[in-house]
């Protein structure tokens, strides 16, 4: 959670002028809303609040790494010209994204979940795919048409897709775009396939990289089913597993085979640039642990509701209750100036209940009132902790369903605390190792001892490329979580 909320401003009207350019890959005329210069102006701008939202993962060698690769790729693509940048952000989604202009970004998630420069390379052809077919362009084109509001963010970004920038509190919201359909998938599996043929690696990779997003699909509706949610969707274009997916088979299979001799793996290299990786929650971004955040730098601590679903994003947290009709969120709201109540009047922008009350929550100056926020009922607290304010808000998509949950909402604004010196262990940020697995080395023996929880064997077994029921060989790298 970062310290504040960050708006991201639409493109400007300047740059939505018609051109009708030449398609980079296909040759064939894009009715678009901006010239590649126009499109690399708009990259560079968005860029820096990419880097704001997510924040650049702390690795030097890590993003040298990742940027030779994409630099090697980008020279044997449709574009080459195009000075790209590749990033990788410290996010634990399961991602990759691109934004107009060559800016491609890797999150730090997702590198746990590959098993060799390969597939590494794999994501990084498909991000430059999007990019050299203008994918991005199109799209934000499209939502011009449409008179969509969205701004460029919300519509590249994946986290952002279901986040509305420039309110205070909007919580129940729902999704502007989809993203990119399965045309444009396929089109850039095939682009990527043939960037990875042209750079010395085996294009299958790329097969391999859809199956690691399929499996982590597969994983997550074996655990929504004991959580009781519906699953999320990874690459979700392919109903099918990719082994069997004819038509992902064929773009592949038309990038053609590198040169005899020349394929590229890299196991060895990747798996020692990703040890000691950060698995999961990010420090800078605080840690959950049994339903509780804590956030060591902010010094805070919050428990939220049993059973309910908590996420950790980039500018906020969010738990939602199992019937997905109430959500609690918690998020920076600038420095702590004036009173709570000043403080919450002007975080809500005016729009306070008939009721505001300033208090003590466990010994910190706060104040809280009821309202309504976009037509649902809304329940909003203002905690001063430090030299910082804090948002703590809980919204249901009705009045019956806010009724149900405001006990709860309630406990967890009044749970909000200075973070203690036990919390602050407990806070400590787990990390990816690489170790060699003796003879005897099974995935049931390592989730033992494993803080992964109870899913901990078929998760071990996604981040190394063996689910749902593979073991390993004797000698072979495993990566376990510590």
């Amino acid at each position: 959670m970062k310290s504040k909320l960050l708006t991201i401003a639409a493109a400007t009207a300047s740059l939505l002028l018609t051109d009708c350019a030449q398609n980079p890959v296909s040759g064939n005329p894009n009715f678009v809303t901006m010239s590649e210069s126009q499109e690399v102006q708009v990259g560079r701008k968005e860029d820096v609040k990419v880097r704001q939202q997510y924040g650049v993962y702390d690795d030097k060698a890590l993003q040298k790494y990742v940027n030779d690769v994409g630099q090697r790729l980008a020279k044997e693509s449709h574009r080459p010209a195009l000075q790209y940048t590749f990033t990788v952000v410290d996010s634990p989604e399961i991602n990759a994204f691109a934004l107009p202009g060559g800016y491609i970004y890797i999150t730090r998630g997702i590198m746990s979940y590959l098993n060799s420069e390969a597939e590494l390379a794999g994501v990084i052809g498909h991000e430059i795919g999007h990019v050299t077919a203008r994918h991005s362009v199109q799209q934000m084109s499209a939502a011009t048409a449409a008179g969509v509001g969205a701004t460029l963010l919300e519509i590249f970004v994946p986290v952002l897709r279901n986040q509305v920038g420039d309110s205070a509190i909007n919580l129940l919201g729902n999704a502007l775009l989809s993203g990119y359909g399965r045309d444009h998938e396929l089109e850039a599996d095939r682009l990527g396939a043939q960037y990875l043929s042209r750079s010395g690696y085996d294009p299958q990779a790329m097969i391999k990289v859809v199956g690691v997003l399929k499996n982590q699909e597969l994983f997550d509706a074996e655990v929504a089913k004991t959580e009781g949610r519906e699953p999320r969707a990874y690459h979700g274009v392919f109903a099918s597993h990719p082994d069997a997916d004819t038509r992902l088979q064929q773009v592949i299979a038309e990038a053609g085979k590198p040169a005899p001799g020349a394929t590229r793996i890299n196991q060895e290299e990747f798996l020692r640039v990703i040890d000691k990786l950060v698995f999961a929650d990010s420090p800078a971004q605080g840690t959950i642990r049994n339903g509780n955040f804590y956030h060591v730098d902010f010094g805070l601590a919050l428990t939220f509701p049993r059973d309910w679903k908590i996420r950790n994003q980039p500018a906020n947290v969010t738990a939602t209750n199992t019937a997905n009709d109430a959500i609690i969120d918690l998020r920076g709201a600038g420095p702590a100036q004036g009173s709570p109540l000043d403080a919450l009047r002007k975080a809500l922008r005016g729009n306070l209940g008939p009721e505001a009350t300033q208090l003590s929550i466990n010994g910190l100056q706060a104040a809280v009132t009821t309202t309504s926020m976009q037509g649902k009922p809304t329940r909003v607290a203002l905690v001063f902790l430090g030299k910082s304010a804090f948002l703590i808000g809980g919204q249901a998509k009705t009045a019956q369903a806010m009724q149900r949950a405001l006990p709860e909402i309630n406990a967890a604004i009044n749970s909000f605390r200075t973070i203690g010196d036990a919390e602050r262990a407990l806070a400590r940020p787990l990390t990816l190792r690489v170790i060699n697995a003796a003879k005897d080395t099974r995935f049931a023996e390592l989730a033992r001892h494993s803080p992964l929880g109870k899913n901990a064997v078929s998760h071990l077994r996604l981040i190394n490329g063996m689910y749902p029921n593979g073991e390993p060989l004797a000698g072979q790298p495993l990566k376990v979580i510590e």
